[in-house]
């Protein structure tokens, strides 16, 4: 009589090498995602600046757009400034809360030239510090 089915032995190799390779897969997973989000991140960054530009340039609303980079959003604004804006035309996108932002917060463009009122970066670190530099120089260009 043959009996079919699995021993225990058979079993516990099997659950060990899964656990093994789940154990040595996971930081790397780990690591993807926070790199995933920290690109998505900054393409948020660099359209939100593209977006407030062109929307200053069409001098929508007859006035200034600008963009905020906040702990845990970026906020597409309508005004002068951040604290001074229209806050029923804010546009927000949140970002991941593994993702700190460092740098320049706030870039207001000018109406009807697009031109920034300020210049310089913004850096966005990840908890395994891994960083992403979106810079915007004096006429309005952003690179990332």
């Amino acid at each position: 009589m043959k009996k079919n089915g699995f021993t225990l032995l058979e079993v516990l190799l099997t659950v060990a090498t899964i656990s093994i390779l789940a154990t040595v897969s996971m930081p790397v997973y780990q690591s993807f995602m926070v790199r995933n989000d920290l690109d998505i991140a900054a393409a948020e960054i660099a359209q939100s600046l593209g977006r407030a530009q062109a929307l200053s340039t069409a001098m929508d609303g007859d006035t200034s757009w600008g963009v905020r980079s906040e702990s845990g959003r970026v906020v597409l604004f309508r005004g002068a400034s951040y604290v001074a804006r229209d806050a029923a035309f804010d546009e927000v996108y949140s970002v991941p809360g593994s993702i700190f932002p460092s740098g320049v917060q706030e870039v207001v463009f000018t109406k009807f030239t697009g031109l920034p009122a300020s210049t310089g970066a913004f850096i966005l670190t990840s908890n395994t510090n891994e960083t992403r530099t979106i810079t915007i120089n004096s006429k309005g260009m952003v690179a990332y």
